[in-house]
């Protein structure tokens, strides 16, 4: 089962979280996710993998709302986003215009003006 956990203080890593669920039973993976454009900064919130599910159970059940490091974190299952969403910029169309040959004026051939278009040179 993969859980969420959430509101982690920013000194947390990913084994203090690998450690803090191991309690419960067997870890798969632990992450505390970072953003790679500010150092490796946690994010405030993680993942967790865990084995079997009724200790995953336990472990949200007795973790959720418990303060470490000063922050009451936030633990529960974690729901896959829906597809289609988030920020997959690849699958986005930002249209276009202009260019080298297109466009309303000023292009190297085309429109009013530019460059062997008319201009009047």
């Amino acid at each position: 089962m993969n859980i969420y956990v959430g509101n982690l203080s920013w000194s947390l890593t990913s084994d203090d979280l690998f450690n803090l669920f191991s309690t419960y039973g067997e870890v798969a993976s632990a992450k505390v996710v970072t953003d790679k454009f500010n150092n490796n900064r946690s994010k405030g919130f993680g993942f967790v993998e865990m084995a079997d599910d009724e200790a995953a159970k336990a472990a949200i059940s007795n973790l959720n709302e418990t303060e470490i490091g000063g922050r009451k974190i936030i633990v529960n299952e974690s729901t896959p986003k829906p597809e289609g969403s988030g920020g997959d910029y690849k699958k986005k169309s930002y249209g276009g215009g202009g260019g080298y040959k297109g466009g309303n004026g000023g292009g190297y051939k085309g429109g009013n003006g530019g460059y062997k278009g008319g201009g009047g040179y």
